[in-house]
């Protein structure tokens, strides 16, 4: 299938590594041109080196999204390099594991910056360019949390699940100027992060980790933990004119793993 992607201009953000850096493989792979943000610039280079060597064009673009001075200098530099951008993802870091009660307010405020107001200050500035345009996609990594909130990560659900109240309430501003908004959450995926909560809760409970990622994979129904690939070849059919009907929605990519319908 032709996903009518070449020559798009994509933003992925975290794109260093991780999911991130999936998407961001994934959507040169149809031909699409990549700004590949990260905080970490040595990341970035890395991702966008291996994109070039597959033949796909992409940058490196060190970028704090918590730094919202960065975002219209950025952005020109986007414009100079690759002309406006048609595919925004959305993708932030999340806040160490910790319980609901008790967090500091500094805290709560800190990660508001960096998780969700970072991410609507962002997709502000790129909504004028994609309603005249007439086109644009806006697609935002979240977690599994948002739907079956996880223990111990009380900021993680709490923050990420005002991005699903926020695309829901955009997908029905920006639908008629031809800009979808979905939100895509991975259920347990081979990233460094899924590896550093395995190894937190091995800690927590005086376990061995192989026992903790058994336990963890013996409960996902196809039996493993995702392809970092798999989810980022799901987030390039969301970006492409072939998903134009979808929006509004929150795409589960977790292999059968949550329970909620």
């Amino acid at each position: 299938m032709d996903l009518q992607l070449h020559d798009k201009t994509a933003l992925v953000f975290g794109a260093g590594g991780g999911l991130g850096g999936a998407i961001a493989k994934s959507l040169a792979g149809e031909g699409v041109r990549v700004v590949v943000a990260d905080i970490d610039e040595k990341s970035a280079k890395v991702t966008a080196d291996a994109i070039a060597a597959g033949g796909g064009k992409a940058i490196a673009l060190a970028w704090d999204i918590a730094d919202l001075s960065l975002i219209a200098q950025k952005l020109a530099d986007i414009e100079r390099a690759f002309g406006p951008v048609d595919i925004l993802v959305n993708n932030t870091g999340g806040p160490p594991p910790t319980p609901a009660a008790g967090q500091p307010a500094a805290d709560w405020s800190k990660y508001f910056d960096m998780m969700v107001r970072s991410v609507i200050s962002v997709t502000d500035a790129m909504l004028p360019g994609m309603r005249e345009r007439k086109w644009g996609r806006i697609i935002t990594s979240t977690s599994s949390g948002v739907v079956a909130p996880i223990a111990n990560l009380g900021i993680s659900n709490s923050l990420r699940l005002a991005l699903v109240g926020w695309s829901k309430t955009l997908a029905r501003e920006i639908g008629r100027d031809g800009i979808t908004a979905n939100i895509v959450l991975p259920g347990r995926i081979a990233t460094g992060r899924i590896v550093f909560l395995d190894e937190q809760k091995a800690k927590r409970e005086n376990r061995p980790v192989e026992d903790v990622t058994a336990e963890s994979t013996g409960s996902i129904p196809v039996g493993r933990y995702g392809d970092p690939k798999e989810y980022g070849d799901t987030v390039t059919f969301l970006a492409s004119p072939r998903a134009s009907y979808i929006t509004g929605s929150v795409v589960r990519i977790d292999g059968g793993l949550i329970n909620s319908i």
